[in-house]
């Protein structure tokens, strides 16, 4: 019989694997703060220590921790379909505690390089595997809130770090200045590793793996204590499970050519859909604000270092507030209508801010960064949770973990090019950079709205039929986004109904959160 360490059942379990998801999730968050409040100044501890660096070195010391993800996104896209979820969480947790060692015991610009670079491979590990081990073991009605709330502590640890960091300015020249704020993450590192130690492995990965009965242990843990492998309701997610394994798989090994395949499953353009959702969450101008936002205040506002500090916790809080709201809304209004509304708003803000910018007094420079505010509580409502787990979903459980992984690469190679720009773009071109990030949000909203289908409310096993309509855009133009209807998989299998009514209830609602 399958064991783990953590015996609990039903709702339980479901929340004790969202809570470990979610302190990857803050990690991740308090990683993409922490800078922001550290380097921008040559009035502190960080800025002496390493010798003043400019802007570009800024950049690069910054930026290269998201080239570390890319890295331990390849690897993961290399080995985490063989090394299993769990483990692949384990082991990045273990790689950023010690990538913190290397940074917190810097004393020169190399050294705390390496440690950023170290720390980025394994959050690569993280954001590679940990979306996919939510959505593999959280039922489908309530998937989206699960995988939402990734998004809402990815904002906590934000949060955390940007007034951790503004603590910390008041001992301006003290060695506490920057080795607390970049040491503190290891916290939530240790977490991670202890909490993924005690719970058990995706049922989707272990029938991947053949290994059946492991599985179906696991899926009557998740289900509750009444149930049992052989219950009706557990049969008929096996059966649900391994008939759809088996339709995706080949009878031989991963090759690289099924990424590109076409067909009915279409893997390609869910390979396309899972790049292309990461690449446009980072040219909507998210981390320009989430890695800058005080540098961004400074310098093309012309606030004080304090005020801008101060402002950038408070846009962290905003973003908190704004992240919160799909914890409702997500499986009521759906993946699509989300990032449609979302994209919408965050063109207006931009817009508006930079005009507001361009006419360069005091009042106009305040209401500029009212609509960064406003910016936020739009990034939350949809363009910061879905692109992290939407390629989770798209994909096919044969390609998940491989397809989140090469979605992860790309993100974390598009966020190294905003990093590495924006405090280029904000020197040279000022509040024109605004109107570039505008630009992108407002092309956004087509490419939604013809290319991305909607996801609410489906089994995994229904995604592998999502494309089946075929066309340019998959049929999702043609359906408004809804290209197939839940249950669509055991209707296409043919599944025996009486397997699922003999405990006289449907899953989901066994699962209830």
């Amino acid at each position: 019989m399958f064991e783990y360490r953590l015996k609990v059942y039903g709702n339980t379990l479901v929340y004790a694997i969202t809570a470990c998801c979610c302190q990857g999730f803050l990690l991740l968050g308090y990683d993409q703060g922490v800078m922001s409040g550290i380097v921008g100044t040559n009035d502190n501890r960080f800025a002496k220590d390493f010798n003043f660096p400019d802007s570009k070195m800024t950049g690069t010391i910054t930026a290269i921790y998201d080239i570390g993800c890319v890295i331990g996104s390849i690897l993961a896209f290399q080995y985490g379909e063989a090394v299993g979820r769990r483990r692949m969480i384990m082991m990045g947790g273990t790689i950023m505690i010690i990538g913190t060692i290397i940074l917190v015991s810097s004393f020169s610009i190399p050294q705390l390089i390496v440690g950023r670079i170290v720390t980025g491979i394994g959050n690569g590990f993280n954001s590679s595997t940990i979306p996919v081990y939510q959505s593999e073991s959280s039922p489908a009605r309530v998937r989206g809130m699960l995988l939402s709330t990734q998004g809402v502590v990815t904002i906590l640890g934000l949060c955390i770090a940007y007034w951790l960091d503004y603590a910390t300015s008041f001992a301006a020249m003290s060695p506490l200045q920057w080795r607390l704020p970049l040491g503190f993450q290891g916290v939530f590192a240790i977490c991670l590793v202890l909490q993924a130690w005690m719970l058990p492995e995706s049922p989707r990965w272990l029938v991947q793996q053949g290994r059946n009965d492991e599985a179906a242990e696991v899926l009557a843990n998740l289900e509750g204590r009444e149930f049992t492998p052989d219950h009706p309701d557990i049969v008929r997610l096996r059966v649900d499970i391994e008939t759809s394994v088996a339709a995706e798989s080949t009878g031989e090994e991963f090759s690289l050519r099924e990424l590109f395949t076409g067909g009915k499953i279409q893997n390609f353009r869910r390979i396309c859909l899972s790049i292309g959702i990461e690449l446009m969450q980072q040219f909507t101008g998210s981390n320009m604000i989430n890695y800058y936002a005080p540098v961004v205040y400074q310098s093309t506002m012309g606030l004080s270092r304090n005020m801008s500090l101060i402002l950038g916790g408070c846009t962290s809080l905003t973003y908190l507030v704004g992240s919160l709201i799909p914890l409702w809304v997500m499986d009521l209004a759906g993946r699509r209508t989300l990032l449609l509304i979302s994209s919408a708003g965050l063109c207006l803000c931009f817009s508006l801010a930079s005009i507001l910018l361009s006419i360069g007094t005091v009042p106009t420079a305040y209401g500029a960064c009212a609509m960064v505010f406003v910016f936020q509580l739009f990034l939350g409502v949809g363009w910061l949770p879905v692109p992290w787990f939407y390629p989770s979903e798209i994909n096919v459980t044969r390609l998940r973990s491989r397809g989140m992984a090469i979605a992860s690469a790309w993100n974390w190679m598009a966020v190294f090019a905003v990093v590495q720009i924006t405090p280029i773009a904000v020197t040279n071109i000022g509040y024109r950079t605004f109107i570039i990030f505008a630009v992108f949000n407002f092309l956004w909203i087509p490419i939604v709205y013809c290319f991305f289908p909607e996801t609410k409310g489906l089994e995994l096993e229904d995604i592998d039929h999502i494309f089946e309509k075929g066309g340019i855009t998959g049929g999702v133009f043609s359906s408004r986004g809804r290209t197939i209807t839940p249950k669509h998989h055991e209707r296409a299998i043919g599944m025996d109904e009486t397997v699922l009514k003999a405990s006289g209830r449907h899953v989901e609602d066994s699962t209830a959160v």
